[in-house]
């Protein structure tokens, strides 16, 4: 049977389980971040390179929507985080997520609301970093499923990130790469909140770098950092803290901002390669180690190019026939109406059963289902379209 941790914080109910072993999240702390850090403006490579990001997309606007104006803490050459406002306000939310480890899978599901108070967002008039960044992004619920390896393996090569999420915390945020619309240094440049994260376009709430509002209690041997989340290719994300208790610059750290020794892994010890947050660009993923898992549109967040920290509204998609869910009641009413039969959301659902043909006993393992009952929700759901 699957051990389970439910812990309460401030209007959110979090549960993290596994076959072998419990993650522990821990309540708002700060750490320290150090002066004067190298900016990574530009920082991108079309390979893996220590302190680039290796991104999937090459091309930037710079006159994408972003921030708008800098202020002291910005330099030419270097930043200081210490410097640097954040985006006033204190919000609770009431976060849901669990992670479990099934067989060979783990799976991750979450509404995407943090479990720590975050700022006021859309940025306020009144709010003295709306003169350099007016984000009218609006924090929202977001039906995050996910299904990982739960004991990942290295892939032939190493592999790019793409812009939006490539990783989850287990503090309910989403974790995106290094840069901003511009390919700019996204800390350094754009506002976020206390916790250092911000919303996109489309409401999904996200870091580019190690938030301060996970306490770090560096329970591993050594001193080394706990874990913090996980990354789209299975792999672990620790804190800032290494083997020895050292605090872990990039150089430290291979080109995708990671190393392999001896880690705890569902309760057991493994030598598993891992990732680490740092200080310095590119703060955490510099490209996948792994094999990441594709997701939707829809889980992984609006591209950054078309909207964050931008002033223009979000293009609404319109509906369409058929397959689109449109008035032809296709297979996308098919879903919208079993969804509703078994309690879950259309999104949920879709990325359950996977591709046609539907692959039930899966979509059993990441809902928490009974397969049968998915089957006749959906045979139902196409009888009466």
């Amino acid at each position: 049977m699957p051990q389970i941790l439910e812990r309460n914080f401030p209007k959110s109910k979090i549960f993290l389980w596994s076959a072998t072993s419990i993650l522990v999240i821990a309540g708002s702390a700060g750490s320290a971040l150090g002066h004067d850090l190298p900016l990574g403006d530009g920082n991108i490579s079309s390979q893996p390179k220590v302190g680039f990001v290796f991104s999937c997309q090459q091309r930037f606007n710079p006159n994408a929507p972003g921030a708008r104006a800098s202020g002291d803490w910005l330099g030419k050459t270097t930043w200081d985080p210490s410097k640097k406002p954040y985006v006033e306000g204190s919000v609770n939310w009431p976060a849901e997520i669990s992670i479990t480890r099934t067989g060979e899978k783990r799976i991750v599901k979450s509404n995407n609301l943090p479990t720590h108070p975050t700022g006021v967002f859309p940025i306020q008039r009144n709010d003295p970093v709306y003169k350099y960044d007016r984000n009218n992004g609006r924090i929202t619920a977001q039906d995050i499923l996910i299904e990982l390896p739960a004991v990942p393996k290295i892939a032939a090569s190493p592999s790019c990130v793409a812009m939006g999420m490539i990783g989850f915390s287990i503090t309910n945020a989403a974790m995106y790469n290094a840069l901003d619309a511009r390919g700019d240094d996204a800390p350094a440049h754009e506002m976020q909140d206390r916790c250092s994260g911000h919303p996109q376009q489309t409401g999904q709430y996200h870091y580019h770098n190690m938030t301060p509002c996970f306490d770090d209690r560096r329970s591993e041997p050594g001193g080394h950092s706990d874990q913090i989340g996980y990354a789209l290719d299975g792999f672990g994300v620790f804190g800032i803290f290494g083997e020895n208790g050292e605090k872990l610059k990039t150089a430290d750290l291979d080109a995708c901002h990671g190393h392999a020794h001896t880690i705890r892994w569902d309760g057991e010890r493994r030598d598993l390669y891992h990732y680490h947050m740092t200080d310095e660009y590119p703060y955490s993923i510099g490209c996948y180690m792994g094999t990441p898992v594709k997701l939707p549109a829809s889980l992984s967040g609006r591209p950054q190019g078309q909207g964050e920290g931008g002033d223009r509204p979000p293009r609404r998609r319109q509906g369409g026939q058929g397959g689109q869910g449109g008035p032809g009641g296709g297979p996308q009413q098919v879903i919208s109406t079993a969804a509703a039969e078994l309690g879950v959301s259309p999104q949920q659902l879709r990325q359950a059963v996977g591709a046609p043909p539907p692959d039930f006993q899966r979509a059993s393992q990441m809902l928490g289902i009974p397969a049968a009952t998915i089957r006749q929700a959906m045979q139902k759901a196409r009888r009466d379209r």
